[in-house]
């Protein structure tokens, strides 16, 4: 049971609503374009049927950590750096929280790409204008926030509920709106049948499904404000298989309404092209409006996971001890006016980046991978070693033990799918982790690191300065 007063206490629905309220926002209302440019129907069911069981071992994975190791009450950093050490939980943190940033990032971007249907001086989100009111944007919920973590979670479980009823309305409309042989044609995409052709379809939209999935660990990074431990693992599970049931329909469904090159063409967000096709100019708005409450909701979302994970690894000693202060409110405010200040300086990078918002999707996506495959690595090495199994069934052990493994495999897949300029990237805004670590462990006068961890920290180092060099030559761009 927590400890907090029950003001302060989240239930099993205010939880579940996180863990949605995580996943469904900005990546749902692209996704018809997005598996539009890269697969056909085919392509598509294979992807998310990897995607869902990889996601599902993960939430397993999340769902027994919760029970096995109550004490890790601080998200997903904790459970990566009691199985690996500091220097890998310290990285953990970093990565989840970077990209928590990014998510906020491309929530803003979307935001602003779908007003930019009424007011073309907003762009595809990126313009100078579109920056400018993203970032008044930004900081009034951040002055929202710091009134109170309780009264933003009521705000985000409304928006989860409100966020729904679009999505019910638009399923709806194209399975009425169905046409067969538009989707027969589109179960190759145009292109030549084939396992060849299936999979290079499929590598182009794993990372995708990765971001949508981003957020099913909402539930267990605000763990230490359960009224109850169990509800933890109930609302991962829900949560996410809720969430995969829409995710698969507005993918499939959009096949049948038109052909994949006309999906492809249609410009962010792209559920709104469909809608329109079906019914008319109204469907666009329509859209549009359910895709504004939908991701203003989900920002919400991502800033007070991006804040608390700081604050938590803060309180625990994994990150300065500054990080953990609290305003009156109860707040994280020091981790809230940091993490607020990065998602501005990444709003400002957008401006010279090609596809703001697809950068911004799939960078979070590799940085959130790190810290997934961690998790699962934990508990697999909780398998294989028996903790926590004590008294449990040696098939109770064995189930436990194949699923981490497939969860883990699973991220190191998605991370090797995205492609080396992802890695890249990724290595450029994790290599300054190292540099933290390295003060931070000289302030607490501790020991040095060990062969692994200093095997890491060189390869993570010469990727990030190949990155840069690659950047300032041309060779890699954003």
């Amino acid at each position: 049971m927590s400890s907090l007063a029950p003001n302060k206490q989240l239930s099993r629905f205010e939880l579940t609503a996180l863990v949605v309220g995580s996943m469904i926002g900005s990546g749902i209302f692209a996704l018809p374009a997005a598996f539009g440019r890269t697969t056909g129907v085919y392509g598509a069911l294979v992807a998310w049927a990897i995607a869902g069981g990889g996601m599902l071992c993960l939430a397993l994975v999340f769902q027994s950590l919760s029970r096995r190791k109550p004490a890790l009450d601080t998200g997903i950093y904790a459970y990566a750096r009691a199985g690996f050490g500091d220097y890998a939980g310290v990285l953990s943190a970093l990565g989840y929280w970077i990209g928590c940033c990014l998510a906020d990032v491309a929530c803003l971007i979307l935001i602003k790409a779908t007003l930019g249907q009424f007011f073309p001086i907003l762009g595809d989100g990126s313009t100078a204008a579109a920056i400018v009111s993203a970032s008044l944007l930004l900081w009034g919920f951040h002055f929202l926030i710091l009134r109170g973590i309780k009264q933003a979670a009521l705000l985000n479980t409304i928006a989860t509920v409100a966020k729904l009823v679009p999505l019910a309305v638009f399923l709806f409309v194209v399975a009425r709106g169905f046409q067969r042989d538009v989707f027969a044609w589109n179960g190759w995409g145009g292109d030549t049948p084939g396992t060849g052709t299936l999979w290079s379809q499929v590598r182009g939209t794993l990372l995708v499904t990765v971001f949508v999935f981003v957020g099913i660990e909402g539930a267990s990074v605000y763990s230490r404000f359960a009224r109850d431990r169990r509800d933890v693992g109930f609302a991962t599970v829900l949560g996410f298989l809720g969430v995969l049931c829409l995710l698969v329909l507005v993918t499939i469904l959009s096949y049948g309404i038109l052909l994949r090159p006309d999906l492809a063409a249609l410009r962010n967000p792209s559920m709104a092209g469909v809608m329109e096709a079906v019914v008319g100019p109204w469907g666009r708005v329509f859209v549009s409006v359910g895709l504004l409450v939908s991701v203003l909701g989900n920002y919400l979302s991502w800033s007070l996971l991006a804040a608390e994970v700081l604050h938590s690894a803060a309180l625990n000693d994994a990150m300065p001890r500054g990080l953990s202060r609290e305003n009156a409110a109860g707040v994280p405010s020091a981790a809230l006016w940091l993490t607020n200040g990065v998602i501005q300086a990444f709003l400002l990078v957008t401006w010279f980046a090609e596809y703001a918002f697809t950068l911004a999707l799939k960078m979070t996506s590799a940085m959130t991978l790190v810290p997934y495959l961690l998790v699962g690595a934990y508990q697999l090495k909780l398998a294989l070693q028996g903790e926590t199994f004590q008294g449990d069934r040696a098939v109770v052990r064995t189930r436990a033990g194949v699923i981490a493994a497939i969860a883990t495999a699973y991220a190191l897949l998605m991370l090797l799918a995205g492609g080396s300029r992802y890695l890249l990237l990724s290595a450029l805004l994790y290599a300054p982790g190292s540099v933290l670590f390295f003060l931070w462990q000289r302030e607490r006068g501790a020991a040095r690191l060990n062969r692994y961890e200093a095997t890491a920290c060189v390869v993570l180092c010469a990727a990030a300065l190949w990155a840069l060099w690659a950047l300032a030559s041309g060779r890699l761009r954003l």
